[in-house]
């Protein structure tokens, strides 16, 4: 990484970066030439596609407001032509010239700059993904799936190389990717207009990638088409329960009452009313009985379940193994 020096730039001498995952999805959708108040409007400047990004601007508009500035500094790269690009601080800087259009008091015609010179594109990478994968500013799914797509299909980025950027999260990167792909050239076919795509059912692509999935879908006769229209009708909803086709497909009575009202009801197909014995357990105590109790299966019964992967036991446990990993994940994140 080259190096920077810190310095307060003219807010209005910045030129936001339309290579921004965010920015691009915007231009896909209007144009190669957005204003700047388009721009404004695709960093979530007075809109905002979902309820909790637009908990997230807002809050950071407030914050600096009430802080008279901001904490971190954004990121610039200077050409050698002297343009001033906004590598990493978009948002940011979109919201200090809302202050001025705005006219709120406040030091907003200046801001605090880390300002490189003529970062190499590698660079920037390093700097977009540190800051927005795996840093405390995350894109949206989507949006992450997006950039990572690109580096590694349009850039050409070796996967080794992406890995080491993302911190090793192999498995996870490789979904991304993957999703963002199947999304493209599944569910943008269904939806027919740019403004009805949603980017928030991204996470339904994602457990597609789990191969009982994928696997479920092609056995019993439909496409990733059909699952992209049944994303859009919301019979997949909440997301998550797209782990539960390869229960629900192959049953009859299932695959009906999923196709009517969706996975949720479908599920309840399956649910096994819990015993007085074990509602009256605690959940650290369930989780030790049920951890003693699989590491007690006898080699045989293991044998039995390789045999037919598709016994209720092993669906059940594969099912627990999700559910299990996603709460994991999520008390990994909040301990980082």
């Amino acid at each position: 990484m080259t190096t920077f020096r810190y310095e307060l730039l003219q807010t209005k001498s910045l030129e936001l970066d339309t290579t921004n995952p965010r920015i691009r999805k915007w231009i896909e959708m209007y144009g190669e030439h957005p204003t700047p108040e388009q721009i404004h409007l695709a960093l979530g400047v007075g809109t905002s596609d979902t309820e909790a990004s637009a908990t997230t601007f807002t809050s950071l508009r407030e914050s600096i407001k009430t802080n008279r500035g901001i904490i971190n500094p954004i990121i610039v790269n200077r050409h050698a032509d002297g343009r001033q690009v906004v590598v990493e601080g978009n948002t940011r800087v979109a919201i200090y010239r809302s202050f001025i259009e705005d006219s709120i008091p406040g030091p907003w015609d200046a801001i605090p700059a880390l300002v490189h010179e003529d970062l190499e594109q590698l660079e920037i990478d390093a700097i977009r993904l540190q800051a927005h994968l795996v840093g405390p500013r995350p894109w949206d799914p989507y949006s992450k799936a997006k950039y990572l797509h690109h580096l590694r299909n349009v850039e050409n980025v070796p996967f080794n190389q992406l890995v080491d950027l993302c911190g090793g999260r192999r498995k996870e990167l490789q979904d991304y990717i993957d999703a963002y792909a199947d999304m493209e050239r599944h569910y943008r076919k269904v939806i027919h207009e740019d403004g009805a795509f949603d980017a928030t059912r991204f996470s339904a692509f994602v457990e597609l990638q789990k191969p009982a999935v994928k696997q479920a879908i092609l056995k019993a006769g439909y496409t990733l088409d059909d699952f992209a229209k049944w994303v859009d009708q919301r019979l997949i909803d909440p997301l998550n329960t797209v782990r539960l086709l390869p229960r629900i497909l192959p049953n009859i009575q299932a695959r009906k009452v999923f196709l009517e009202d969706g996975a949720k009801e479908a599920a309840k197909l399956f649910d096994v009313p819990a015993s007085a014995s074990t509602q009256a357990l605690s959940l650290e105590e369930l989780s030790r009985a049920l951890a003693q109790k699989i590491n007690q299966m006898s080699w045989k019964d293991l044998e039995r379940l390789k045999e037919n992967p598709a016994h209720p036991i092993a669906e059940n446990l594969f099912e627990l193994k999700e559910t299990v990993d996603d709460i994991c994940q999520k008390i990994r994140d909040e301990g980082a």
